[in-house]
C-alpha cells in the first residue's frame, strides 16, 4: 500500500514527492466533452493501486487541449473526488512566461502540494532564458514549483547546470522532473544538487536504474494502467531490493514500448480503454493508436 494518509501533511513536500506520482489522463466521452465519471475511477484506481500523489493537467492529461475553463473543472474535480487520500500536484506550464505567472495567480491552487513547471517549448530558449522562465515562475507561484525538463518533448534540452543554479537560487524550486534520457546529465544532477532538491524520473523504462543512481521515485505514465505493479518496483528500488524490484520491472518492459511507440496518451489510454477504465478518445492533433499497434496491446493484456 501507499503512505498512511494519516501522516501525509505532517511531512514536507520533499518528502511527499518520494514514491510513485501518476500523471493522470484526462478521459473523454465519445462526443470529445471530458468524462468526468471516467476521471473518478482513473483517480480511485490508481490510487487503490497504492500510489503515492496525483499529479493533473500533466502533459498526459492533454492540456494543450484543454481550454481554461476545463482546465480548472478538471483541477477543481480532482481535489473534490481525492478528498485529502493523496497529495496532488497541478502542472502549470507554456513557453509565455507572462502567460504562466499569470496562470499561477488564476488557477485554483489552494489544495496543490507544489506545482509541476515544463519548461519552455517550441521556443527553444538559451540556458539563460531557461533559467529567467523559471526564476520568474518561481517568483510567481504561490505553491513549491517542480522543474520538468523533457527536451524530446520542448525541442530544447535543460542543462544540469541550469538545474543546479536554479536549485539553490530559487527557495521555492524544489525539485526536477527529469525526462532527458541522458543518464550522465541525471547523475551530474544528483551528485551536485542540494540535499533537500528532490529529483525524480519522468521515464517509465529508466526509472529502475535511475532510483539506483539516487532518484528518489518517479511521476509515471505507466501508473495510470498498473498502478499496484509500478509503485510497488519503485518502493522495492527505494529500499535497493533491486532483484524484486526487477522481477516486478521485467514484464512491463514491453508495456512501455506499446505505449510509447507512436504517442502519449494513447498509448496507455488503449490499454485503460481495455481494462474498462475509460473510452478510447483522444484530441487532435494526437489520434488513438493504429490497428497495428492496438493489436499490441490486446495481445500483451491476453498474457
Amino acid at each position: 500500500m501507499g503512505r498512511d494518509n494519516r501522516i501525509i501533511y505532517t511531512m514536507t513536500v520533499q518528502q511527499q514527492l518520494r514514491g510513485t506520482g501518476v500523471a493522470l489522463v484526462t478521459p473523454f466521452a465519445k462526443d470529445g466533452s471530458i468524462d468526468f465519471t471516467a476521471l473518478g475511477k482513473v483517480i480511485d484506481h490508481v490510487i487503490k493501486g497504492g500510489v503515492e500523489y496525483l499529479i493533473t493537467l500533466g502533459t498526459t492529461g492533454e492540456t494543450p487541449t484543454l481550454s481554461k475553463e476545463e482546465k480548472v473543472a478538471v483541477i477543481e474535480f480532482t481535489f473534490s473526488h481525492t478528498a485529502g487520500r493523496l497529495p496532488i500536484i497541478v502542472g502549470v506550464g507554456g513557453n509565455n512566461t507572462a502567460e504562466v505567472v499569470s496562470d499561477l495567480q488564476k488557477l485554483p491552487l489552494d489544495k496543490a502540494l507544489a506545482v509541476l513547471s515544463a519548461a519552455p517549448y517550441y521556443n527553444k530558449p538559451s540556458q539563460e532564458g531557461i533559467y529567467q522562465h523559471y526564476k520568474a515562475v518561481a517568483a510567481a507561484s504561490p505553491k513549491p514549483v517542480i522543474l520538468y525538463n523533457v527536451p524530446g518533448r520542448t525541442g530544447r534540452n535543460m542543462s544540469a547546470a541550469t538545474t543546479i543554479r536554479l536549485a539553490k537560487d530559487c527557495p521555492n524550486v524544489v525539485g526536477l522532473k527529469e525526462a532527458s534520457g541522458d543518464m550522465a546529465q541525471c547523475m551530474d544532477i544528483l551528485r551536485d544538487a542540494p540535499d533537500n532538491f528532490v529529483v525524480v524520473s519522468g521515464d517509465d523504462l529508466l526509472t529502475l536504474p535511475q532510483i539506483a543512481c539516487g532518484m528518489q521515485g518517479v511521476i509515471s505514465v505507466a501508473a495510470n494502467a498498473y498502478p499496484s505493479e509500478f509503485s510497488n518496483m519503485v518502493r522495492a528500488c527505494l529500499v535497493a531490493d533491486f532483484v524484486k524490484a526487477k522481477a516486478i520491472n521485467d514484464p512491463l518492459i514491453e508495456a512501455y514500448d506499446i505505449m510509447f511507440a507512436e504517442n502519449n496518451p494513447s498509448g496507455v489510454k488503449a490499454f485503460m480503454h481495455e481494462m474498462g477504465l475509460l473510452e478510447n478518445e483522444v484530441r487532435l492533433p494526437v489520434v488513438p493508436l493504429s490497428e497495428p499497434v492496438y493489436s499490441r496491446v490486446k495481445t500483451y493484456l491476453a498474457k
